[in-house]
């Protein structure tokens, strides 16, 4: 029998994550001690998705705290599951496991930055309560 589980990320989920997100983001690996960091530090809430131990998927959400508003906001910023495992409910899965976690941080309001054409994305965020703004997104690349 296949087990499917969705859980928060641990430091030993650190090899497979750098696996996940070289899927997702391709470049460079990121190294797995700096996601181990990130994991101990508690600086971003990460969700993982198995099937019979092995990762398949994960999310990360981040809390944002600003004098401008009085509760923080939630921001879902990655979400990937292999191509084997989507359609299964892991996506879904995950998001209320980040949102559960948010609203225990005090988070009273989230948002999740997608691309126009990510049809399947959207779907699933709508699904899950989400609702599409108007918002204009401006990005720039500065060098360090």
């Amino acid at each position: 029998m296949v087990t499917k589980n969705v859980r928060l990320a641990t430091v030993y989920d650190a090899e497979e994550l750098s696996r996940l997100n070289h899927e997702f983001n391709g470049g460079d690996r990121v190294d797995s001690k700096n996601i181990q960091e990130s994991i101990k530090n508690n600086t971003e809430i990460i969700a993982v998705a198995t099937v019979d131990e092995r990762l398949v998927g994960f999310a990360c959400a981040q809390v944002l705290h600003s004098f401008c508003y009085s509760n923080a906001h939630g921001e879902i910023t990655e979400m990937y599951v292999e191509e084997s495992a989507r359609r299964k409910g892991f996506a879904s899965l995950m998001i209320a496991l980040l949102e559960e976690n948010l609203a225990e941080r005090g988070v009273t309001s989230i948002k999740i930055l997608t691309g126009k054409g990510n049809e399947a994305a959207i779907r699933t965020y709508l699904r899950s309560g989400y609702v599409v703004e108007d918002d204009i997104v401006l990005d720039k690349k500065v060098s360090c």
